[in-house]
């Protein structure tokens, strides 16, 4: 015959407490034992080359939402938690930088409504993330937002320069969020910025065949060179990628990282955005160790 706990039995608070003590244990160990696994699944994968940076274009909240019957806003949040999921394995693996596409110039010409939501989020998980700084700083993580800051609203802005800011002396891992950010944007303004510090004569490629992008005045004397331009860059910061990452299935770059992906690996799983896990990333570094070689020979020949 059963026993009953008389106190449990007639205290229905006690057994929705008694539930959550159970399902928080169960959740503790699952999440420990999990934890274990992914510790000896990157010690195998870290036997071989690990890519020091990957980017990722985060592709396929609204469609995830869509899929689901969901609002756009709830796609978007279900992408943000992806995103955390996707660094968290980044990091344990030993990549030192992740690069993020949050938000585009061309995405400014969105419904308002979309932008405005948009903007409110990224302002709300900045804010959540500067109130996590001791749990930040205990990984040594730093973030730097990358693109046209003056574009972003008001208040997002000071968010991402007061995150910026607490995290300026940490040296473990990156994170890079590009908003407001085009490569069409970042190029030609590290062009200008090069010409503005060289100032004076006529720009125009040299003839030579060297492959080395010298500028000349004119009279022979270089005068603006690709590394003039890079350290110009809104990237210059971290060095390129070795894997750009497309959720969904895509394969177009959509005008990111144009200049400093020349010769990483595009891998483009199919998954969309929110369904991104530590499946992908596993599979997207198992790709970069089997082109490694290629890859770095293409590095050396650039």
């Amino acid at each position: 015959m059963e026993v009953i706990n008389p106190i449990v039995a007639t205290d229905d608070y006690l057994i929705e407490l008694e539930e959550e003590i159970s399902d928080g244990f169960l959740t503790r160990f699952l999440g420990g034992l999990n934890y274990t696994l992914r510790k000896l699944l990157f010690r195998v994968i870290s036997s071989g080359p690990v890519p020091q940076h990957i980017a990722f274009i985060m592709d396929g909240n609204r469609r995830f939402a869509k899929k689901w019957k969901l609002t756009e806003g709830a796609g978007h949040k279900a992408g943000f938690l992806a995103l955390m999921s996707i660094l968290k394995y980044c990091y344990e693996v030993g990549v030192k930088y992740v690069t993020v596409y949050a938000f585009s110039l061309d995405n400014f010409n969105r419904r308002p409504d979309e932008v405005q939501y948009v903007m409110e989020l990224m302002q709300e998980k900045i804010e959540g993330f500067l109130k996590e700084l001791t749990l930040v700083n205990k990984y040594g993580v730093r973030v730097l937002f990358i693109g046209d800051l003056k574009r972003l609203y008001e208040p997002v802005r000071i968010a991402a320069e007061k995150a910026m800011e607490a995290t300026a002396k940490n040296t473990n891992t990156y994170l890079l969020v590009c908003v407001a950010y085009t490569s069409s944007h970042e190029i030609p303004r590290a062009i200008y910025e090069s010409c503005q510090e060289k100032s004076g004569g006529t720009r125009v490629m040299n003839g030579n065949e060297s492959g080395t992008g010298d500028y000349s005045n004119g009279d022979g004397h270089a005068k603006i060179n690709v590394v003039d331009i890079e350290k110009h860059m809104y990237m210059r910061v971290a060095p390129d990628p070795d894997i750009l990452v497309r959720s969904s299935g895509e394969t177009r770059l959509s005008n990111y990282l144009l200049w400093q992906t020349t010769n990483c690996l595009l891998y483009s799983p199919k998954a969309l955005w929110p369904e991104m896990g530590l499946r992908e990333v596993v599979w997207g570094i198992l790709k970069f160790q089997k082109n490694f070689k290629y890859l770095e020979k293409k590095k050396k020949q650039a």
